[in-house]
């Protein structure tokens, strides 16, 4: 796996096959990601299929789902959008399983807003 920055490139191998994740963005080296946030969310989904949360065919399957709604919603499919779909089937299923609550979801959303808003341009977003 690698994590594309603007200075360094990151590289682990990931500990599970993931040649049945629907349209996973990769390399010859594995999966590519262009923003940090993005290997973050990667990173969760491995760890919830890892801990016995979910198999990869419930998770093929939420990400297969989210990706024709937001197609059907006027997603035009260029593949910058990917890991939105990504984060969106992993709350949908991480809900769905019962490792958090939709309220929980969405007072973490926004918690964050607040911090982004009040943080400084260039410095890192820290949540209460």
């Amino acid at each position: 796996m690698r994590v594309r920055s603007s200075r360094k490139t990151f590289m682990t191998a990931p500990p599970v096959s993931l040649d049945t994740l629907p349209g996973l963005p990769r390399d010859d080296a594995g999966p590519v990601f262009s923003a940090p946030w993005e290997a973050a969310a990667f990173a969760m989904a491995l760890s919830l299929h890892e801990r016995g949360v979910f198999t990869w065919a419930e998770w093929a399957a939420q990400l297969a789902d989210a990706i024709r709604d937001a197609q059907a919603q006027g997603d035009p499919d260029h593949g910058d959008t990917y890991y939105v779909h990504w984060l969106t089937a992993l709350e949908q299923i991480a809900t769905a399983k019962g490792c958090l609550t939709r309220d929980a979801l969405v007072e973490r959303k926004n918690a964050w807003d607040v911090a982004a808003r009040r943080t400084p341009h260039g410095r890192p977003i820290e949540l209460d």
